[in-house]
């Protein structure tokens, strides 16, 4: 099964010859992307929480659809943990729009090894940003 996607992707090159890559994604299989906002604090483990912030990977808007997710945490107690997954299925707002929930556990990391959960809602739907 072929499924049609368009977008772009923009090539960042680095003085010392290292360069990336983003793709940004405009439409899949015909309809336009989108994608949330998202942001929390970690449980406390080890004495310490942590801040995240981010945005989901994009998804077809007008079906049905998760995003996946990923984020480095704020550093604290000299370390930072990475947290990734996928949401789960939309849920819908009274004016329209929606919004997915999320959790999981962070990566182990720390002078004392370690990991934290979080958990929380993306913000409403918004165009490819």
């Amino acid at each position: 099964m072929k499924i049609p996607v368009t977008g772009f992707v923009l090539e960042s090159g680095d003085e010392d010859g290292h360069h990336s890559h983003q793709l940004f994604i405009t439409s899949w299989n015909g309809k336009p992307v989108h994608v949330h906002a998202f942001s929390g604090v970690t449980s406390v483990n080890d004495g310490h929480s942590h801040d995240y912030s981010s945005w989901t990977a994009p998804a077809p808007t007008g079906v049905p659809h998760v995003h996946g997710y990923r984020a480095v945490t704020s550093m604290d107690q000299g370390h930072t943990h990475l947290i990734q997954g996928t949401t789960g299925p939309v849920i819908a707002l009274p004016g329209g729009g929606h919004y997915h929930m999320f959790e999981g556990y962070t990566t182990i990391n720390g002078r004392n090894p370690h990991s934290h959960a979080y958990r929380g809602q993306t913000s409403n739907e918004v165009s490819q940003r």
